[in-house]
């Protein structure tokens, strides 16, 4: 018995290589597929951006020098340093522990990098970017950063244990700003300025710049220096020769003045053995008493 022969298979068309290259037409197409689907999420990326407000470039004019703290690698400019040690000056006026300045420092530099904005989120303004509509004060107040600091403390001081809480929780308790824990980033260089503005060791924060010409009679600058120093340092007395004095000044009075110094068209300042210049900084001078802090303006 013999088995049939299997019937011949039918021949079928061997299939093409697949080409790898997709044609120009269909890869515009996908392209264009991929664009609309990532369209909104860059949207929301920008958004978020947004809300973040770039303080390092907005509106920042050319600053000539910088302000250093000795033993530490914190360098603010000049205008910097004014802020923060106005900052300083408000709270030690109010008798709280550093611990009040260094959050009020941290929570500025994060809001406006320590700087007095005049623009911001919505109707914010000003070194803690307050807003007049939930309170805070008039545009003008809140852009005084005298009173905004105040306000400030106000509110911190009514957190509980705020002294011994996590700064920036504390400082969001305050602010309720929508990044609550971008305060925390700045608390070693908050604790640097501080220290540098309340300590009574000498020269602890030093500035340096190029003195612009003076501008406008000695006698009325002298009498402006001292309504600013009555308001943050002291009791100024106004002496001959564009000279103010400020009466039981000690060294956080001394830092203050050099950080406003180029605010304040300061030439020197004197205290004790110390003097200081916008082109060198703080020197030694042995045997040397100036009788106080003396405030040299330009003349």
């Amino acid at each position: 018995m013999t088995s049939a022969r299997p019937a011949a298979r039918p021949a079928t068309a061997r299939p093409r290589p697949r080409s790898t290259a997709r044609p120009a037409a269909r890869r515009r197409k996908r392209a264009g597929r991929m664009a609309g689907l990532w369209a909104p999420l860059l949207v929301v990326v920008v958004a978020v951006v947004g809300l973040s407000w770039d303080t390092d470039s907005q509106g920042v004019p050319p600053v000539a020098g910088r302000c250093t703290v000795a033993g530490s690698p914190v360098t603010v400019t000049n205008e910097q340093a004014a802020n923060a040690a106005t900052i300083a000056a408000v709270a030690r006026s109010r008798g709280l522990p550093a611990r009040a300045t260094v959050i009020a420092l941290a929570t500025a530099q994060q809001e406006s990098r320590l700087r007095n904005l005049s623009y911001g989120d919505r109707d914010s303004l000003g070194l803690f970017q307050q807003r007049p509509s939930q309170g805070w004060g008039t545009p003008e107040q809140v852009q005084d950063p005298v009173y905004a600091t105040g306000k400030f403390l106000d509110g911190l001081v009514e957190v509980p244990g705020w002294d011994a809480g996590r700064l920036t929780e504390v400082a969001q308790a305050v602010q309720r700003s929508g990044f609550p824990e971008a305060y925390q980033q700045w608390e070693e260089m908050g604790t640097a300025l501080a220290t540098a503005l309340l300590t009574d060791t000498p020269a602890a924060l030093s500035c340096t710049f190029t003195p612009a010409d003076a501008a406008g009679p000695v006698d009325a600058r002298s009498a402006a220096v001292a309504d600013v120093v009555r308001r943050e340092a002291g009791s100024p007395t106004v002496l001959p020769d564009g000279v103010v004095s400020v009466a039981a000044a000690g060294w956080p009075e001394a830092t203050w003045a050099v950080a406003h110094a180029q605010n304040l068209q300061l030439t020197q300042v004197r205290f004790g053995e110390w003097t200081w210049t916008p082109d060198i900084g703080w020197q030694q001078n042995t045997g040397q008493d100036a009788g106080g802090l003396l405030l040299q303006l330009a003349v």
